[in-house]
């Protein structure tokens, strides 16, 4: 197994204080009329300089942050930037956009980025034990609406075995394949084969060539694969592994360090634009409208994977699932040398995360209290 070596500069977020202070002087004379004018100068420069350091006090710090975006985008944080919630809290958000997940892991470690939350957990977790630094702070896909796709002349899907003895274009450490196929006896690295593509596109285009017989594609690409005659979708990962853990929110450690509060208030922005998201079908459907002007996409595109039961979003950390893909992926060999060594727990801040949760309660509830009482639920059924 290959092991790629990322670079592991990490640089801390800047922040900009803007304060505003002013100073002021007084004469004064030996006649009394002198020390009258001077009495009332220093009153009033007391009085301006109070007023000064008084709207000093009122101005928020603005924490400016750098956000990794991909094609499918983040609902949650595409609602906060558009309701003002991020500038409410003193946040400033600046996205950047990211096709692979080695590319946002790269930038996150340089310090080009300071959070990504669309790039999976196989990625975040090999790079951990490959002995980079980093810390899940929360999520955004719990579930990717991930298709596994053949060609429409290709009647010959079962389930998970299907695969076996099969050229499939995939991740091989996909831990939701490869964890299926370990429950039914098989050993996922050699008894699938498994072909590497640079992008998803490229996979798509293999199937339909016949290169490959599968192709497992990520959640931006449903829109591609509905639009191609010869292709169809045989199943979901998340018909192989329920709640598998998608994508998750990461930092550095460093960051995260230097930043609790920061990623506190993140948190607390993500899980009110979720209870929003949740309210209703009408904010659905208006959110839906955010995400497509502010990504520049069709309503068509997002419908192909939002309006899929298997697009299952939500900022839960996922404790227990991520351990779960943690020991898959050493189990199956996928992780580096001495990955048992490290306790993956303390890479997890799901403490932190309910911290969050109780003060969002706290301060959002009575938007959608419902809401906030099945993430407490949630949380002590996948982090307790």
């Amino acid at each position: 197994m290959k092991r790629i070596k990322m670079l592991a500069a990490v640089l801390p977020l800047s922040l900009a204080l803007f304060a505003c202070q002013g100073q002021g002087e007084s004469k004064s004379s030996g006649t009394d009329a002198a020390k009258e004018e001077s009495a009332k100068a220093a009153d009033g420069s007391k009085s301006e300089d109070s007023k000064e350091k008084a709207e000093g006090k009122d101005k928020k710090e603005v924490i400016k942050i750098n956000w990794a975006r991909d094609n499918s985008g983040n609902a949650f944080q595409e609602l906060a930037m558009e309701k003002g919630w991020f500038k409410d809290e003193g946040i400033e958000i600046t996205q950047k956009p990211f096709d692979a997940s080695n590319d946002a892991t790269t930038a996150l470690l340089s310090g080009n980025i300071d959070i990504f939350s669309n790039y999976g957990t196989n990625g975040p977790l090999q790079t951990l034990a490959a002995g980079e630094d980093l810390q899940i702070v929360g999520g955004y896909m719990a579930t990717g609406c991930m298709p596994i796709i053949t060609r429409t002349d290709n009647n010959d899907w079962t389930g998970v075995e299907s695969l076996v003895g099969k050229t499939v274009a995939a991740d091989a450490s996909d831990y939701t394949i490869g964890g299926a196929l370990l429950e039914k006896g098989y050993d996922p690295k050699t008894d699938v084969k498994w072909v590497h593509y640079p992008n998803y596109s490229d996979m798509t285009a293999a199937v339909i060539k016949g290169e490959v017989d599968y192709a497992v594609v990520g959640t931006s690409r449903n829109y591609e694969v509905q639009q191609q005659p010869n292709l169809k979708v045989v199943s979901y990962k998340s018909d192989l592994m329920p709640w598998y853990s998608c994508c998750r929110m990461v930092v550095t450690s460093k960051y995260f360090e230097e930043n609790k509060d920061v990623v506190k208030k993140i948190i607390k922005v993500l899980l009110r634009a979720q209870a929003y998201y949740e309210k209703s079908p009408e904010n659905k459907a208006e959110v839906k409208k955010i995400v497509a002007k502010r990504m520049n996409v069709t309503e068509d595109y997002l419908d192909s994977y939002m309006d899929n039961e298997h697009f299952r979003i939500s900022v839960d950390p996922l404790k227990h699932e991520v351990e779960r893909a943690w020991n898959i992926l050493g189990e199956t060999g996928f992780l580096s040398e001495g990955w048992d060594k490290i306790k993956v727990d303390d890479h997890i801040q799901n403490d932190l995360y309910y911290e969050a949760l109780e003060e969002a309660k706290e301060a959002y509830g009575s938007e959608n209290p419902e809401f906030y009482e099945k993430m407490e639920k949630f949380y002590q059924e996948h982090n307790a």
